[in-house]
């Protein structure tokens, strides 16, 4: 007879495989919406694309509504964890607020459900945009007290801190309205020159701030993490990784 560890593990593999599938089913519903638009697009339409029948999809979402706040609650969890990753690092200001911002544009340039979360951020009903902001609020906060600690230090220049992350997010998001992956850059390359640009407008002291990530880069390098190669130093992040008040950004 299985024992009680066996089953445990059994069960384990099981929640792992429909959590994986659930997940090729948000990509593939993602890439419906952006194609087709929300309204337009019909379970049917994803049960095509995600290879399933209507009724097995039934199995893993209720409805497309369920299947959109699964997009945008996934990437929250990235964009979190990415900041929580960021907190940790011993390093500067600048080089945290770096991780973050390379992190969050991969994650809503390079996932296809990242791209959707920020595309349709008004779709869902309300109670559901209710749990996602108490979540965006979270990652938003920890966002603007990077900044509040990099103004303390002195290592940015004194502002509104609060105004600063809202303008850094919002420009973060709006590049899933205009990026093509068949461009000229990459998502990573985008990203990368987001972070400087947009860093240049925090720090007191750019050339510091930029011996600070070089310092971190070369940090990161030597434990075995990944740092950007070429001629400049810069950190990569590590996750592939709204307009009124219910989605501000």
């Amino acid at each position: 007879m299985p024992t009680s560890t066996s089953r445990k593990s059994g069960n384990g593999r099981l929640r792992r495989r429909y959590l994986a599938r659930r997940l090729e089913i948000v990509r593939a519903a993602g890439n419906e919406f952006r194609l087709r638009g929300f309204a337009e697009t019909g379970m049917r339409d994803i049960a095509a694309a995600a290879d399933l029948s209507p009724a097995n999809l039934y199995n893993y979402f209720r409805g497309k509504n369920e299947i959109l706040f699964f997009c945008q609650d996934v990437s929250l969890d990235r964009l979190l964890a990415a900041l929580e990753q960021a907190r940790r690092l011993r390093c500067s200001a600048a080089a945290r607020v770096h991780l973050v911002i390379v992190s969050h544009v991969r994650c809503v340039l390079d996932e296809i459900e990242g791209a959707a979360a920020h595309l349709l951020t008004n779709a869902l009903p309300a109670p559901m945009q209710r749990t996602l902001v108490l979540k965006r609020d979270r990652y938003e906060d920890g966002v603007r007290q990077l900044i509040v600690n990099g103004i303390r230090s002195g290592e940015f220049v004194p502002r509104d801190a609060a105004l600063a992350t809202r303008a850094v997010l919002g420009a973060l998001n709006w590049s899933v309205r205009w990026f093509k992956p068949d461009g000229a850059l990459t998502a990573t390359e985008i990203a990368e020159e987001f972070a400087d640009y947009l860093i240049r407008g925090l720090v007191a002291k750019p050339e510091a701030a930029r011996r600070g990530l070089a310092s971190s880069a070369a940090g990161k390098a030597s434990r075995g993490l990944p740092a950007r190669a070429g001629g400049k130093d810069k950190i990569l992040g590590i996750f592939t990784a709204r307009e009124a008040r219910t989605w501000r950004w």
